[in-house]
């Protein structure tokens, strides 16, 4: 592997560490605290399979996006995921505090919002971000935009 391509994947690890292994993790060793999480905004039985369907796609996509393979579906989901979550569980807005000085709870949401946001620009990027890239993911979503080779993507 040239020092290029182990840069490459540092990088790209670098952009789905918080997902695999730390953040799914999480909701295996704390399971049961992730499902109440998940209550605040869905039923017992939804709660749960919401967890399972988060904790599939924080363990697949991130597998995907190091492997190159269909990592330019996988940036997509993963940008999706990130900004259905962060409108899901980081309603700045719910608190109403969010103007007041000092502590408060709407702005530490409101940071955490927004870095959920930048973080779905980091995987479109892999979709789409490079020059070309986006006529090249409308026409073959499900390729790979082979990272590791010197070939072209298709």
């Amino acid at each position: 592997m040239t020092q290029d391509m182990l840069a490459v994947m540092a990088v790209r690890y670098l952009l789905v560490m918080l997902f695999f292994p730390l953040s799914a993790l999480d909701k295996i060793i704390n399971f049961r605290g992730a499902v109440g999480q998940a209550r605040a905004i869905a039923p017992q039985g939804v709660a749960v399979l919401l967890i399972l369907a988060g904790l599939s796609v924080e363990i697949t996509m991130p597998l995907a996006i190091l492997s190159g393979v269909a990592d330019r579906l996988a940036g997509t989901v993963m940008a999706g995921y990130c900004m259905v979550t962060a409108l899901l569980w980081k309603q700045f807005w719910k608190p109403g505090d969010f103007w007041f000085g000092g502590e408060s709870r709407g702005r530490g949401l409101f940071w955490d919002f927004l870095k959920n946001f930048s973080l779905a620009g980091g995987f479109l990027l892999l979709a789409v971000g490079v020059p070309g890239s986006a006529s090249a993911f409308l026409e073959h979503p499900f390729a790979s935009s082979h990272p590791y080779s010197q070939q072209k993507p298709p």
